[in-house]
């Protein structure tokens, strides 16, 4: 990687002069490429649900721009903030070996970019190839920062599967008509649920079924008897989402940028976070066929967005179209069982061209609950019958400090963390049958897990029900996973393991830990940095349900992480 890093720095003149937004340099050799982008961050005005509201976009666009690269290739995304708040950007999905200091969470690996000031992220895409995503990370501005990655196969390969006669994006999103810096601000003074969204969106748009939407419904439009490949990114702020077409079977060819064995089926279940490319077919009668986003939400006793997006496949042809397209119903709701029989089908390609190496001499176990918590709150004085809503990591609720953990780290800076993260809960209990002898009150604190590097991991995430049960998307920054188990009720260290798939597990960078279930994961410990893993639900993530794993340093340069840049953002407020 040497090398590439002596290629982007020779280009890095001509990069700050550049003007055009992206500038690809081309050539006709096989060698990976450098992408330039230009990210301006700043307030523009959006018209949905019969109300305009001014928001955070990234060049004035919502969904936001698309990074389109090869395996192999370079983006150098320069980020310019002219919005009225901090902010930093997540390449979710992307490996970024041993450069930890480009990964993104806000006071993890770096400080936000503070109004006025700008910020340039190198990101090396090694080792991924399909869809991913970008977004901000940074309190909820993520809900109108976001976009897709689009990694193409490497010069001289092809997809392992017939080639698509088109490509084409469907960003899942959430619509809120109030600034949604101030609906998280609010909920965190007072201790309550932040207000859920008014809307979900494909590519931006709601759809025919809400208020002043049906003029701007996203259509793609198709031509008959041809194969398309659809890339799919879950941005959705605080449900799962299910989506499928009306009268067309999906075949699912990949998922968070990884390819899979195909699996053709009528729906999909995508958790936020998640991302999956998928073939369809136009084998249908020349129409209009509703593409639908409906939620799943199994968490008890609380309010959200039970609202239905739609979009138009739009067939190409002499036809006289129907006065309404055809709709289909999705699983309902609550159909946590429709979910996980989708996940269950999921296994990787694990082909020759695309091997896998799922881990099997484990040196590290972990059991990690998933919990919805309370912080007492003096006198009774919050939103939550007195307290404050919280959630956890094993009863720990995440405290970001004003240093980023990284920088703590590397400078070997005291009193910023602590690293006594438990590998098992300190209380057992029957964790999906209530919370016996646990506390619903969560313990405040900036505690991380120690990794020496090359340790065989196995990560279990094992669902609660202290508060109340709900499915968690579990995502971890700098490492795919193996899933190689999935199941309900509480986790037999006895029996589960029997089960495990370890053959040809889908690997993933987000999977759903179902309500009153569990998830085994594994990976090697191969990324030296420090990097998040925590609850892809937005108002979970910030309620404190994440820890930091940090990955030391292999025995040589090769195995180490990269000497920190010149320049970062500062992290003092002056």
């Amino acid at each position: 990687m040497g090398s590439q890093l002596s290629f982007i720095l020779g280009f890095f003149g001509l990069f700050l002069l550049h003007k055009l937004v992206p500038i690809i340099f081309q050539s006709h050799t096989t060698q990976p490429k450098v992408h330039y982008y230009d990210f301006v961050l700043k307030d523009s005005n959006f018209t949905r649900l019969c109300s305009t509201k001014s928001m955070l976009t990234v060049n004035e666009s919502f969904p936001g721009p698309t990074i389109r690269v090869r395996k192999g290739d370079t983006a150098i995304i320069n980020v310019h903030n002219y919005g009225r708040y901090g902010v930093t950007i997540h390449w979710h999905g992307v490996k970024q070996p041993r450069n930890p200091w480009y990964d993104g969470p806000e006071n993890i690996t770096q400080c936000a970019i503070r109004p006025g000031h700008n910020f340039t992220y190198v990101v090396f895409f090694t080792a991924e190839e399909g869809t991913l995503w970008w977004h901000a990370h940074s309190d909820w501005t993520r809900a109108t920062v976001h976009g897709p990655i689009i990694i193409l196969p490497a010069l001289g390969t092809t997809y392992p599967f017939p080639q698509p006669y088109e490509e084409h994006t469907i960003v899942l999103g959430s619509w809120f008509k109030g600034d949604v810096m101030s609906i998280i601000s609010e909920a965190m003074y007072t201790g309550g649920r932040p207000n859920s969204s008014d809307a979900h969106t494909i590519n931006g748009q709601p759809g025919d079924l809400y208020p002043c939407s049906n003029q701007t419904t996203y259509r793609l439009k198709v031509k008959p008897g041809k194969t398309y490949l659809l890339r799919i990114v879950n941005a959705v702020m605080d449900v799962e989402i299910f989506f499928g077409i009306a009268n067309h079977n999906l075949t699912v060819v990949g998922q968070d940028g990884s390819y899979l064995k195909p699996v053709t089926t009528d729906y999909i279940s995508t958790t936020s976070g998640q991302t999956f490319d998928v073939l369809v077919t136009t084998n249908q009668d020349p129409s209009l066929y509703y593409m639908i986003a409906s939620p799943l939400f199994d968490g008890q006793y609380t309010p959200f967005d039970n609202s239905t997006s739609t979009s138009i496949l739009e067939y190409e042809g002499d036809y006289t179209p129907p006065s309404t397209p055809v709709f289909r119903f999705l699983p309902g709701c609550n159909d946590t069982d429709a979910a996980v029989s989708f996940s269950k089908r999921l296994r990787s390609l694990a082909s020759k061209e695309y091997r896998i190496d799922v881990p099997k001499t484990i040196t590290t176990t972990m059991l990690i609950t998933t919990d919805m918590n309370h912080i007492p709150c003096p006198n009774k004085s919050c939103a939550a019958h007195g307290d404050r809503l919280a959630s956890s990591l094993s009863n720990f609720s995440f405290v970001t400090r004003p240093i980023d953990i990284l920088q703590a780290y590397t400078r070997n800076l005291s009193d910023i963390y602590t690293t006594d993260f438990p590998d098992v809960p300190y209380v057992i209990y029957n964790f999906t049958g209530g919370k016996g002898n646990a506390s619903e009150y969560t313990t405040p604190a900036t505690r991380v897990k120690m990794l020496n590097y090359g340790e065989q991991v196995e990560m279990v995430f094992q669902g609660t029900t202290i508060v109340g049960p709900e499915s968690h998307p579990m995502h971890l920054h700098g490492y795919s996973f193996y899933v190689v188990g999935l199941g309900y009720w509480n986790f037999d260290y006895g029996s589960d393991p029997v089960s495990f798939n370890l053959i040809d597990p889908p690997k993933v960078n987000t999977i759903m830990v179902p309500a009153k279930g569990w998830v085994a994961i594994r990976f090697v410990a191969d990324n030296p940095g420090a990097w998040l893993v925590h609850c892809h639900l937005a108002r979970h993530l910030i309620w404190g349900m994440s820890t930091v794993l940090i990955v030391k340093n292999g025995p040589s340069n090769d195995t180490s992480i990269r000497p920190r840049p010149s320049y970062m953002p500062s992290c003092s407020s002056s």
